[in-house]
């Protein structure tokens, strides 16, 4: 059985046969297959949501299957029933089941307990459905896979979402820089996971303090000038400051983020023709200004809507 609960248990090449199933469900929308038919499947979410929300409901309808909505605080979890005793429940009466909840653990004694297929639709340690998402929606633009090339995360380098980045690059093979404050680099037991396995190759440049290591097939840049990390970027990727659940630093991270901006200079620093992408929501005039958000609205919306395709891949290859 087939779960997708980390990128860093997904091998390459199981990345790559998600992804390249992902036009056929793209353009096939009407008409593709329908392997849930019959089947019910739930969303168990103790996180809000927009994107994830919707697009694993109609996904999963559209592929056949019947859709319970669990909010956690609605059911049993919210009282402090244990994980394990949910999921022995509902994996005796579902077919399958998406969690968007807090702890990464939770998602994984689910998997275990329930017996049946589990996908982690984030977690606060991954979010592993975005990032095969942002990847396809930089390779159906580029018109070429991501390998050899190099996206540039600005922000919050210590969060779910470049912990998945991270793994990506070290499967697929491109290079990954983290554009952050040294406080919001990510702690070196993800690096080891991502595939790090020796120091760095370099520890400083010229007025920036920044770290190199080859992890896995590709490779993994800490750095603290934002600009630096910009330069022949293929990809400038941003997220929120302010995740859920760390609403208590807000007022501190948006201090230390401020020149983390993802704005028209540094767009002029990478590569002709780069790629914008925000996993959204956006606040605008923090990590992305408003105008650069415009700018490459229609690449941030093709991503939004690409999670409904992406996912509907995810899934099909988890049943067959």
């Amino acid at each position: 059985m087939k779960h997708l609960l980390s990128l860093e248990a997904v091998s390459a090449a199981d990345m790559r046969d998600i992804l390249d199933s992902v036009p056929a469900f793209k353009a096939g929308r009407a008409t593709h297959a329908r392997p849930l038919a019959g089947q019910t499947w739930a969303l168990i979410f103790s996180k809000s949501s927009t994107r994830t929300r919707v697009s694993f409901e109609v996904g999963l309808r559209e592929m056949g299957a019947d859709v319970l909505f669990l909010n956690a605080n609605d059911i049993q979890l919210g009282r402090g029933e244990p994980i394990r005793d949910t999921a022995r429940v509902l994996g005796r009466m579902l077919h399958g089941a998406v969690i968007r909840t807090f702890a990464q653990a939770d998602v994984v004694e689910f998997a275990r307990f329930s017996g049946i297929p589990t996908v982690n639709a984030l977690t606060d340690d991954e979010h592993p459905c975005q990032i095969l998402t942002d990847i396809h929606t930089f390779e159906e633009a580029a018109g070429e896979r991501i390998t050899g090339k190099v996206v540039t995360f600005v922000g919050d380098a210590a969060c779910n979402v470049p912990a998945s980045w991270a793994f990506a690059a070290a499967k697929l093979g491109f290079e990954l820089r983290m554009a952050a404050p040294r406080a919001y680099w990510p702690s070196p037991g993800l690096l080891r996971r991502a595939g790090v396995a020796s120091d760095c190759d370099w520890t400083a440049r010229p007025g920036a303090v920044t770290e190199r290591y080859t992890a896995g097939s590709g490779v993994i840049e800490l750095i603290e000038d934002v600009r630096l990390a910009a330069r022949r970027a293929d990809l400038l990727y941003t997220d929120v400051w302010v995740s859920m659940g760390k609403e208590a630093e807000a007022a501190q991270r948006l201090r230390d983020l401020a020149g983390y901006q993802v704005n028209a200079e540094l767009v002029a620093m990478a590569k002709p023709g780069v790629q914008v992408m925000h996993c959204l929501p956006a606040y605008r005039g923090k990590e992305i200004d408003d105008a650069t958000m415009e700018a490459h609205a229609d690449t941030i919306f093709t991503e939004a809507e690409n999670r409904l395709h992406v996912q509907k891949a995810i899934v099909a290859w988890m049943v067959r």
